[in-house]
């Protein structure tokens, strides 16, 4: 756990130093030399950078194979019952489904180096152009409730871990973990189907689906942020009781500091590593969630084209949109990381993190 420095400020307290370990530059001569050009972040950005790779290439691999498991021939599907077995048979030569795999994995990976997601075999359209429409929807609900897990999570929790202090209003605390045990259970489809029978139906004062309005948003984003929120809120309120037994949060008690001070400023930066690191996690499965919402609700996203293209057996749209959603998930992870390490630096040679 991080020790914020102005809490030690705050309190008198402050890190000693040994005169008799460090030498007179005031280093410690049992402290390993780095390189010249070695760094935390360098280390840092050389793993990621490996690490990145690794990914990119997994994924292309895995949205590549598990396209063909998928039942049924897209060139039936998409021709219709009624056309004739030339035709069919025409439509697979014209798509390149009568080629051999390795020819189409050649062509899909050097596609993909320019680039270029593939055509289509439904529209005739390019991949991206479809996923450039869909993405910004999908985006903005995913944004939407990842606001709404920081916001509402973080200061529930800190509030519970705070009356909660000390084995103070027992009845809370369990209340507190069953009710968010329960609703981090929930998954986003039945939320959402809740959320429409009751708002939508029973009392109607919110659209059930579509995006026509700012609050067609609300019901979708609900239903995606409920479990992840109630999961950030009970780690919050664990590492809040950990961090409030700490002895520099108790010296800045008994010192009597202001509660917006003592909070906010000396336990809050304390949570944040934990925090940030779950929803990291969170942030790369709200947009696997988002999928199945925006079907529920009817939602014009990733979600309700990628379910078409699986009935259609629209290979490329199906690879393109799993692929992005992966590459953006692999993105939102570094990207957390990188806030970590901003954070609290010692995370930078953490593997886990790293």
């Amino acid at each position: 756990m991080t020790i914020n420095a102005t809490a030690l400020k705050d309190v008198g307290a402050g890190p000693a130093r040994n005169k008799n370990l460090e030498g007179g530059s005031g280093t410690s001569p049992a402290a390993p030399r780095r390189g010249r050009w070695s760094s935390p972040w360098l280390d840092f950005a050389l793993r990621r950078a490996g690490g990145l790779l690794l990914s990119l290439m997994i994924l292309v691999v895995i949205t590549f194979m598990i396209v063909p498991l998928i039942p049924g021939d897209p060139a039936v599907a998409i021709a219709g019952t009624d056309a004739t077995p030339a035709a069919v048979e025409a439509l697979r030569e014209r798509m390149g489904l009568n080629d051999p795999m390795g020819v189409r994995f050649v062509d899909y990976v050097g596609g993909l180096l320019q680039l270029d997601l593939g055509t289509s075999f439904r529209f005739g359209l390019p991949v991206t152009d479809i996923v450039a429409a869909k993405l910004p929807f999908t985006a903005q609900l995913a944004v939407l409730a990842i606001a709404v897990v920081l916001l509402v999570s973080i200061p529930v929790g800190m509030a519970v871990g705070i009356l909660t202090r000390g084995g103070r209003n027992r009845w809370l605390d369990v209340t507190f973990a069953n009710v968010a045990g329960f609703l981090a259970s929930l998954p986003g489809y039945v939320v959402g189907t809740l959320l429409i029978v009751v708002f939508a139906i029973m009392w109607p004062v919110l659209p059930a689906g579509g995006a026509d309005s700012l609050s067609a948003l609300v019901l979708p984003t609900a239903a995606l942020a409920l479990g992840p929120t109630a999961a950030v809120a009970r780690v919050v309120r664990r590492e809040t009781s950990t961090v409030l037994e700490q002895d520099y949060m108790r010296t800045a008690r008994g010192r009597r500091l202001p509660a917006a001070r003592l909070y906010l400023r000396h336990a809050l930066p304390n949570l944040m590593t934990s925090t940030l690191t779950l929803t990291g996690l969170i942030l790369a499965s709200l947009l696997g969630g988002a999928i199945i919402v925006e079907t529920v609700f009817n939602y014009p996203g990733i979600g309700s084209e990628i379910i078409q293209a699986i009935i259609y057996r629209d290979y490329p749209v199906i690879q393109g949109i799993i692929l992005t959603v992966g590459l953006i998930a692999t993105l939102l992870t570094l990207l957390v990381d990188i806030v970590l390490g901003l954070i609290d630096p010692r995370t930078l040679g953490s593997k886990t993190h790293g």
